[in-house]
C-alpha cells in the first residue's frame, strides 16, 4: 500500500505542475485488463542545451506498424476461437515515447496514475476492490529509455517486456527486477559479432559506439571480448554521443575525425554498435566519402530498409549483420492491406491525418524508394507493407502471446472458462510470466534467470548486386546463444583465402613464420616474420611458440624435432682407440705383474720396492680399468667411481714409488744428519699408508657430500649427457695434491740421480713424474676450455697417458731386464757396478 501511495503522490504532483499526457500521442482501448504499449513512433525530439518546449520529430513508419502489431495481437487473443482467455478482454493503452527518457517516464507514470484510477485505491467510498487493469506494459525499444522505464516499473511490481532493447544491464535482476524480453541479450550478440569475425579470419577490427546504455556497454563488452580473443586487434573505438544527430556543429566535427579514422585505419571490418538514428549519419557520410569498408550492423540497424536502399548505398561497403531471429506473424499484412480491418485508434487516425492513403498507385515508385516521407503527401498503402519487418515486429507479437499465456496460467484458463476469478495482484502475473514455457507458431520461448529469452540470431547481409531493393536484406545463416554459428562455407572459405588485405597487410604466413606489427605507425597492420631458432609456428599467421625442453625447431620452423642424447659413445673412432689402448695397458699390467711374480727373490724387484711393486701394479691396473668408466650414457655409478676413484688409485702408485725412493736414498747417503732424518721416514707402509690417507680424506668428503652425478645440457640439436663434477674445489684439490706427490717424487729422484743405481730407477721415476705432471699441465686449459662430449674423452685420456707413463718409463726398463738383460739381475752385478762408481769417483769403497 505504501508503494502505491507514493505513486499516487508522484502522479499527483505530475498532474499539477502540467506534466500530464497532452502533449503525448497516445491510443486507449478499455478490457478487463490492460496492457501497456511505449513505443518511439517519432524517434527523436529537437531537446536541446538550451530551455525551452521540447517537440517530437522525424516520425517512422515502422514503428507506426510496430505499435500496430501489437494491437493485432491483443485483438487476435480477444477474438481467437476457441478463447485463450475466456470471458476477460484485453486492452492497451499506447503511448509515443519519441525515443526520449523524460517522454517515456512521462508516458510511464501516466500508465500508472491510469490504473492507480481504476482501482480506486485513494478513495474512503470505495467498498468493493475494482477488478485489475493494468498489468503489464510492452516496450520500450531503446535500452536507455528501457532502463529508466523499468525503474518506475519495479515500484508496482508490473512486468515490463521489451522487443528491442538488448542491453546487458537490463539483465542484472537486482536493477531490474521486473524487466524481461523477447530479444536476446548484448552478450549473446557481442559473442555473436566476435565468433562472426573469427570465423571470417578478421585480423583487425573499428569499433563504432554511442554514449548510451546501448551503445556503451555494446562497444565496451565487443572490446573486452576481442582482447581476450588475442589475435584480432582493435584499431580504434570511437564512441559517438548519444544523440549525434541533434547537434549540427559537434555532427560535422565528430563526422570529420571518424571519416579521417576510418579512412586511415587498416581495419577488415567496423562494427557499428549504436541506435539506428546515430547510424543515418555514418552510413550517408561511408556513402559520400565512398569509403567502400566491411560493416558490421548491430540489431538496432542491420535490417533497416532505410538505409539499404540509401542512393548508391554499395559505395560504403559490404555489410553484415545480426538480428533476432526473424519470423512472420500470419495474417498482419493482409490486415495492413485491409486498412487494418476496420479497426481505429488514436495512432492509426494520426498517421492517415499526416500521411493519407492516395487513391490510386501513381504515387507508388515515387515513394517507396526514398528514406524520407514529408507530412501531407500521400502514401500508397502497398509502399506502407513495405516497412513491415520480421523481427521486431514478431518480438512484439511473442511478446503479448507471453502475458497472454502467463494470465492464462494464473487464472488456470481452459477453452471454457478460467477458474480464478478474484482480484490478482501484477506480482503474481510477473512471477507467471518468468515461468512460461511454451511454443508460439515455430518458435520455443522461455525465459533465463535473468529475464532473456532463448532465442539466437540471425545473421544477415546487404545483398546489392542489383536485385530488386526488396530483396537486400538476406539472412545468410545463424547464430545460437550456445556459441555455435552457421555461415555458408563457400562465404568462410573466400574469406579465408585472403592472405593480405587491401592494406598490405598479411593475415596468414606460411609455416615457420609469425603475424607481427612492423610499422608502428599502422597499429593493426602486421607482416610475415620468420621465427626465431627454437620457435616453431604451423602457419596461419599463429604466434611462434617455443620448443619443448628436449625439442628444437625444424629447419623451415614448422615443427619441433626431438632432440637426440648426445655422449661419448663407445662407436666413437677415439673411442675406440682410447679403448684399444686401455687393453693393451690391462695385458701388459698383469704380464709384469706375472714377470715381477715369478722374479720377486731377484735384485731388480726388490730395487724396484720389492712387495711394493705389486700395490704400484694393482692401482696402474685401476687405472686403466677405471678408463672404462667415460664412455656410454652416464650414470651414476660411472661417474662416481671416474675421477675421484682415479685420484685415489693414483696416489697409492706415487705413494709407492715415494716409498721406494726413500730406501734408495738411505742406502746411498753418506751424510750423517741427512740420513739420519731419511731413515725416520724410511717406513714404506707408514709412508703409503699417510700419502694415500690423504687423498682418501679428500676424495671421500668428495663423494659424500658433492658427489660427480650425470647432468644433462641442451645443446641446439641434442641434450648433451656428462657427468657434472659435483664440487670443482674438490676435484681441484685431488688433482693438486697427485701433482705435488709428482714433484716431490721427481725431486727426489732428481736428486738420486747421482747414486750409484745400476737400474736407473731414479733417473725413470723422474722422466715418469715429469711426463705425468706435463700431461695434467696440459690437460687443465683443454678441460676448461673444451664443451662437448670430448671433454670426458680428454680426462679419460689424460689417465691413459699417466697410467703409461709409470708403466713404460718406471716398470718395462726393469721387466725388459728381467727377460733380456738376466746377467745384471744378479747381486755381484750390482757390487761390482757400485765399486767402479766410487772408484770413478775417488772413493775407496770397503768390501
Amino acid at each position: 500500500m505504501f508503494t502505491m501511495f507514493y505513486l499516487g503522490l508522484v502522479v499527483s504532483v505530475i498532474a499539477v505542475l502540467g506534466l500530464g499526457d497532452g502533449s503525448l500521442l497516445n491510443a486507449f482501448y478499455p478490457g478487463d485488463i490492460v496492457i501497456g504499449g511505449l513505443f518511439p513512433i517519432h524517434l527523436q525530439t529537437n531537446r536541446s542545451t538550451i530551455p525551452g518546449p521540447v517537440s517530437c520529430s522525424q516520425y517512422n513508419f515502422q514503428m507506426l506498424l510496430q505499435s500496430q502489431m501489437m494491437i493485432y495481437a491483443i485483438r487476435e487473443i480477444n477474438h481467437r476461437t476457441p478463447r485463450l482467455l475466456p470471458n476477460i478482454t484485453l486492452g492497451y493503452h499506447i503511448y509515443d515515447t519519441c525515443g526520449d527518457v523524460t517522454f517515456a517516464i512521462r508516458a510511464t507514470l501516466q500508465l500508472v496514475k491510469d490504473q492507480l484510477d481504476s482501482r480506486k485505491c485513494f478513495f474512503p467510498e470505495n467498498t468493493q476492490f475494482a477488478p485489475p487493469n493494468l498489468m503489464a506494459v510492452i516496450g520500450e525499444r531503446f535500452s536507455e529509455v528501457s532502463i529508466a522505464v523499468s525503474r518506475v516499473m519495479a515500484l508496482s511490481s508490473v512486468a515490463q517486456i521489451s522487443y528491442a532493447s538488448t542491453s546487458e544491464l537490463l539483465s542484472r535482476k537486482l536493477k531490474f527486477p521486473t524487466f524481461l524480453r523477447t530479444i536476446s541479450s548484448d552478450e549473446y550478440q557481442t559473442k555473436a559479432i566476435t565468433e562472426l569475425v573469427r570465423e571470417f579470419n578478421w585480423k583487425s577490427v573499428a569499433i563504432i559506439g554511442s554514449d548510451d546504455e546501448y551503445g556503451k556497454y555494446g562497444s565496451d563488452r565487443l572490446a573486452q571480448l576481442f582482447r581476450e580473443m588475442e589475435d584480432v586487434c582493435i584499431e580504434f573505438i570511437d564512441i559517438l554521443p548519444g544523440y549525434f544527430s541533434q547537434n549540427n556543429s559537434q555532427t560535422h566535427k565528430k563526422m570529420s575525425v571518424l571519416v579521417d579514422n576510418i579512412n586511415k585505419s587498416t581495419a577488415e571490418a567496423v562494427i557499428v554498435f549504436t541506435k539506428e538514428s546515430n547510424v543515418d549519419i555514418v552510413i550517408e557520410a561511408a556513402v559520400k566519402h565512398k569509403l567502400n569498408r566491411t560493416w558490421i550492423a548491430s540489431d538496432s540497424w542491420s535490417s533497416s530498409t532505410k538505409l539499404a536502399t540509401l542512393p548508391d548505398i554499395d559505395m560504403a561497403g559490404l555489410v553484415f549483420g545480426f538480428n533476432s531471429q526473424r519470423n512472420s506473424v500470419a495474417g498482419f499484412k493482409d490486415y495492413v492491406m485491409s486498412i487494418f480491418n476496420g479497426t481505429t485508434n488514436a495512432l492509426l487516425d494520426h498517421h492517415l491525418t499526416h500521411y493519407p492513403l492516395c487513391s490510386n498507385g501513381s504515387h507508388l515508385d515515387a515513394k517507396c524508394t526514398h528514406s524520407k516521407q514529408e507530412s501531407g503527401q500521400c502514401v500508397d498503402l502497398r509502399c506502407l507493407t513495405n516497412h513491415i519487418d520480421q523481427d521486431e515486429k514478431y518480438n512484439i507479437y511473442l511478446a503479448v502471446q507471453v502475458i497472454a499465456e502467463g494470465l492464462r496460467r494464473l487464472l488456470k484458463c481452459d477453452s471454457q472458462q478460467c477458474e480464478r476469478v478474484d482480484d490478482f495482484t501484477p506480482l503474481e502475473l510477473l512471477m507467471e510470466i518468468k515461468k512460461v514455457n511454451f511454443t508460439v507458431d515455430t518458435t520455443h520461448i522461455f525465459f533465463d534467470a535473468n529475464g532473456d529469452p532463448s532465442l539466437g540470431y540471425d545473421i544477415l547481409y546487404w545483398d546489392m548486386s542489383g536485385k530488386t531493393w526488396l530483396n537486400v536484406i538476406q539472412v545468410i545463416g545463424k547464430y545460437w546463444p550456445n556459441g555455435t554459428i552457421r555461415v555458408p562455407r563457400d562465404l568462410v572459405l573466400k574469406m579465408h583465402n585472403v592472405k593480405v588485405t587491401a592494406y598490405n597487410c598479411s593475415k596468414t604466413c606460411p609455416p615457420g613464420q609469425e603475424l607481427k606489427k612492423q610499422d608502428v605507425k599502422l597499429k593493426c597492420c602486421h607482416d610475415c616474420v620468420p621465427c626465431a631458432e627454437g620457435e616453431f609456428s604451423t602457419g596461419q599467421g599463429g604466434e611462434c611458440k617455443r620448443c619443448g625442453t628436449n625439442e628444437y625447431s625444424s629447419p623451415t620452423r614448422d615443427e619441433c624435432l626431438k632432440k637426440t642424447f648426445e655422449f661419448l659413445d663407445w662407436s666413437n673412432v677415439f673411442i675406440i682407440i682410447l679403448s684399444t689402448l686401455d687393453g693393451l695397458g690391462i695385458i701388459l699390467t698383469i704380464m709384469f705383474a706375472v714377470l715381477f711374480a715369478i722374479h720377486h727373490n731377484t735384485p731388480i724387484v726388490k730395487a724396484v720396492g720389492g712387495y711394493l711393486c705389486f700395490l704400484e701394479l694393482f692401482s696402474l691396473l685401476t687405472c686403466f680399468c677405471l678408463t672404462f668408466s667415460f664412455p656410454g650414457k652416464p650414470t651414476v655409478a660411472s661417474c662416481m667411481i671416474g675421477m675421484p676413484l682415479f685420484g685415489i688409485a693414483f696416489s697409492l702408485c706415487i705413494s709407492c714409488i715415494l716409498a721406494n725412493l726413500l730406501q734408495i736414498l738411505v742406502g746411498f747417503m753418506f751424510d750423517l744428519k741427512t740420513k739420519s732424518w731419511l731413515k725416520k721416514l724410511n717406513h714404506p707402509v707408514a709412508v703409503v699408508a699417510v700419502v694415500t690417507g690423504i687423498q682418501l680424506a679428500l676424495c671421500v668428503p668428495w663423494l659424500c657430500l658433492y658427489p660427480p652425478l650425470p647432468s644433462q645440457t641442451s645443446l641446439a640439436k641434442s641434450i648433451l649427457l656428462q657427468c657434472h663434477k659435483g664440487s670443482t674445489n674438490f676435484f681441484i684439490s685431488m688433482l693438486s695434491y697427485n701433482a705435488l706427490l709428482a714433484l716431490i717424487c721427481f725431486l727426489f729422484a732428481f736428486k738420486g740421480k747421482r747414486l750409484p743405481d745400476l737400474y736407473k730407477n731414479a733417473s725413470l721415476v723422474a722422466i715418469s713424474m715429469l711426463l705425468y705432471l706435463i700431461i695434467w699441465i696440459l690437460f687443465i686449459p683443454i678441460y676448461i676450455y673444451l664443451f662437448g662430449v670430448y671433454k670426458q674423452a680428454i680426462e679419460s685420456a689424460a689417465i691413459l697417458v699417466s697410467s703409461y707413463s709409470i708403466l713404460c718409463c718406471h716398470l718395462a726398463p726393469k721387466c725388459y731386464i728381467m727377460v733380456l738383460r738376466k746377467e745384471i739381475n744378479d747381486k755381484k752385478a750390482i757390487t761390482e757396478y757400485i765399486r767402479k762408481h766410487y772408484e770413478e769417483k775417488g772413493m775407496s769403497v770397503v768390501k
